[in-house]
């Protein structure tokens, strides 16, 4: 058995370089996940996509490697079009027991920028739903994302790790918006994009006083939806640059594979507007605004999911005790999940030994009593019984081997050792 992971993630690589290697909508995973089943059809494969992170868990149940590390990144490479020396060295690439524990620490949060989010464990069990409904999971990735979300429940209910601000948009609003206003009650707000990232944003900004929302989306009826949750109002979006005049706060959110606002169309914007202080969250993923868009003019003040990578580190460390906490019920699920996994291979193999060991037995006894055939029922009950007790002597060594190497590591070796000995005929 065999589970490998392969994650650019926010601590190795820029997010221009995620921005290529993101699988960012529904028709570009569609297509990663039929093209990844023809090229390895006996492999089990949960990709994970978000603003800060991209990961491929490949997995699969055979005695021998089916997906290794070049794989994936041949895979990723072919499937982008990015040579792979472009970013290999920005890759994480984990197998067995390290890869399990990333991910739990990943769905718990202790992987992210904003220490103990919430919003990752909702983002790991859409991956998973995802990878189901493309028929891409079996039976270990199945178990494996199953205990992930367990152990992200238990290290919720166990531990301090999601007090206070602990979302993207929690810590954007409450450090970096707050760092510019002091006040939101008389600010305009405008949310470009209606999506689940929107939602929460929003939410922190009313829960600062913003009351003055707007919402533009390419889907009106979903801007309309989500300004109705805020009493804002949802905007036509062809009127996009009229309300770049007038925000205060913009918040950026939809996710385009190109990019929404140039540095040239907001200088128009601003060159029409009383060039008020602006402040721009763009949490997109593809990012939405041109990074130049910030040099304008003094007063715009532009951040993006890596911008946000220091107020996040030194979350990171008011919270070092709680990550200890978190830590140890991972090591622990990690264990107990590895424990599972390699009683699962071994179940198989200690069946069929005794079974193969048995039917010996059988063989024997039935040759002897038919060239003993005065042998009275209790006598051959007796020779059974004496049989029976040698067979599972001989299998008791080998079958406890099997277990305790099960408790303590991987039990590859062993296995393979059984079937040469006892009945696969490996050479």
């Amino acid at each position: 058995m065999n589970v490998v992971v392969v994650s650019c993630n926010h601590h190795k690589a820029g997010v221009q370089l995620r921005e290529r290697l993101a699988f960012s909508n529904a028709d570009m995973l569609q297509r990663a996940y039929h093209q990844w089943r023809i090229v390895h059809p006996e492999s089990e494969l949960v990709v994970l996509s978000t603003c800060n992170r991209v990961e491929i868990y490949a997995a699969d149940e055979q005695d021998v490697e089916v997906v290794s590390f070049d794989d994936i990144t041949q895979f990723i490479s072919q499937f982008h079009n990015v040579p792979t020396d472009e970013f290999v060295d920005s890759l994480l690439a984990q197998s067995g027991v390290d890869a399990v524990s990333h991910l739990f620490q990943v769905a718990c949060s202790i992987d992210s920028m904003v220490l103990g989010e919430p919003q990752i464990v909702n983002q790991v069990k859409e991956a998973y739903r995802i990878a189901q409904e493309h028929d891409a999971c079996g039976p270990l990735t199945n178990v494996l994302f199953q205990h992930a979300l367990k152990v992200s429940a238990q290290v919720r209910t166990e531990t301090g790790l999601a007090d206070g601000r602990v979302s993207i948009a929690s810590v954007a609003v409450g450090d970096f918006g707050k760092s510019i206003f002091s006040r939101f009650d008389n600010k305009t707000v405008l949310v470009i994009g209606a999506g689940e990232m929107a939602e929460e944003t929003l939410t922190y900004l009313q829960s600062e006083g913003a009351c003055r929302i707007v919402v533009a989306n390419r889907n009106r009826d979903r801007a309309e939806r989500l300004a109705s949750q805020f009493r804002g109002e949802a905007v036509d979006y062809a009127s996009l640059d009229d309300w770049l005049i007038k925000a205060d706060v913009i918040v950026s959110t939809t996710g385009s594979s190109e990019i929404l606002i140039s540095k040239e169309r907001f200088a128009i914007a601003r060159a029409r507007s009383n060039r008020h202080p602006v402040f721009i969250l763009d949490l997109a993923a593809p990012r939405d605004f041109d990074p130049a868009v910030a040099t304008v003019d003094d007063n715009v003040f532009l951040y993006d999911i890596d911008a946000l990578e220091a107020t996040c580190n030194r979350n990171r460390m008011a919270r070092k005790a709680e990550v200890q906490k978190a830590m140890v019920i991972i090591a622990n699920q990690t264990q107990a999940f590895m424990q599972e996994i390699y009683h699962r291979a071994t179940g198989p193999v200690i069946h069929r030994l005794r079974e193969h060991w048995h039917d010996i037995s059988r063989g024997e006894l039935d040759r002897l009593f038919r060239k003993l055939p005065t042998l009275d029922d209790p006598q051959r009950q007796a020779i059974e019984a004496t049989i029976q007790r040698i067979v599972n002597k001989l299998l008791h060594p080998p079958l406890e081997a099997l277990r305790d190497e099960a408790k303590t590591g991987t039990p590859e070796g062993l296995l393979h050792a059984i079937r040469r000995l006892f009945f696969f005929g490996e050479k």
